[in-house]
């Protein structure tokens, strides 16, 4: 999975924003912990175990990237090489690449995209449909790409951090210097040879049936991409717009409420809450334990208040698996990722209705552990 995805700086979150993120501002790394891109891959890993989805569809981020890198860094060989080629009259592929305009690398599906933002999408991809159909003919089974379909660049991982957006890195998928490109431009970061075995690294990985990690997309969609790439021979990422929409889709619809309560409205991973639910029930079987003892052998009330300490710790442990919160931690700022590894809450909206969440989880434990306490300790002693 891929996340060099884009060219352009990551866009700067949203400190003002007073609501719930969208699927489209995690993807797009416009949000900060726990509801940023990390964490909703961790989700996906973790509790969802749906993360080829997830990886697909970074992975055909990244493809895009490589794509509007290659044309963006053409373009601007061809102004260098040839400055009057306006005078001369551009040919439909020069002419294709000085209308490209600014190309940003949108996380949405193809659907939410304006219409400058599609014209410029469809521009790239009738260039490079167009400079595939002058070369010469490839072969997909004898490709680089098929032949290190395996290869997973181990760098690409979301990390937890601020991390600046980078141009995709000289792939692994060329053989050769990394200055050395199959284009007439010089010193080519991406070559042309690297957008060919990206999208067979797709195909081969995640799309056909018994691939490494097979994902389930609808048969016609599995049918064109397979046509396209294998036999008609494209690369360009108009070849994977609808598998893109349909992933975006079924992660939204799917995964992504799941992960909103888990993170916006919690702050505990599954096994934590597990682990507190059996250090509560252990806390109030001592505390029952201990104070009918106390009240059936008469103990003073001195004695009695030592029940203080396995109640408090029976309810506090008892409603922190019930909410999914730890109302202290939540106070502290904390939230947890994997089992026992915090991360701090940045995301200010979020802050806020965590703060929310945690007092009214530490006022009702407050409420019911001085409920049980005031109950054990002054009813009346029976001696048997």
């Amino acid at each position: 999975m891929s996340m060099s995805m884009m060219d352009t700086p990551s866009p700067h979150p949203d400190l003002n924003r007073n609501r719930l993120p969208t699927l489209f501002e995690v993807l797009s790394r416009q949000t900060l912990a726990p509801v940023d891109l990390f964490s909703f891959y961790i989700f996906m890993r973790d509790q969802q175990r749906s993360v080829d989805y997830l990886d697909f569809w970074l992975d055909v981020s990244q493809h895009m990237s490589l794509c509007r890198h290659y044309v963006r860094e053409l373009r601007r060989s061809v102004l260098v090489e040839t400055p009057d080629l306006e005078k001369q009259g551009s040919k439909r592929s020069s002419y294709i690449l000085d209308h490209m305009g600014e190309m940003n690398d949108p996380s949405g599906p193809s659907t939410n995209l304006n219409g400058d933002e599609k014209m410029r999408d469809q521009h790239l991809s009738a260039y490079l449909r167009q400079e595939n159909g002058n070369g010469a003919n490839h072969s997909p089974h004898s490709s680089l790409g098929s032949q290190q379909s395996g290869l997973r660049g181990s760098g690409d991982r979301p990390s937890n951090g601020t991390d600046r957006e980078r141009p995709p890195r000289p792939s692994f998928m060329t053989n050769g210097s990394p200055g050395r490109t199959n284009s007439n431009s010089p010193a080519h970061t991406v070559a042309r040879a690297d957008i060919r075995a990206s999208a067979e690294k797709i195909l081969y990985t995640f799309l056909l049936p018994g691939s490494e990690r097979e994902i389930i997309l609808p048969q016609g969609i599995l049918t064109d991409i397979t046509t396209s790439i294998e036999e008609e021979g494209r690369d360009d990422p108009e070849v994977f717009d609808a598998a893109k929409d349909y992933t975006f889709q079924a992660m939204e619809r799917d995964a992504f409420p799941g992960f909103l309560r888990a993170k916006a409205l919690g702050n505990l991973v599954p096994p934590s809450s597990f682990l507190r639910l059996c250090l509560g029930l252990l806390g109030m079987f001592g505390a029952f334990w201990a104070g009918f003892a106390c009240i059936l052998l008469d103990k003073p009330k001195h004695i009695r208040c030592w029940l203080i300490l396995p109640f408090t710790i029976g309810v506090y442990c008892l409603s922190s698996q019930q909410y999914s919160i730890d109302p202290v931690l939540a106070l502290a700022g904390l939230s947890e990722y994997t089992f026992m590894n915090w991360s701090r809450i940045r995301e200010p909206y979020i802050r806020k209705l965590m703060n929310k969440r945690a007092m009214m989880v530490l006022l009702f434990t407050v409420l019911i552990g001085v409920c049980l306490i005031v109950l054990f300790i002054f009813v009346p002693g029976h001696r048997l």
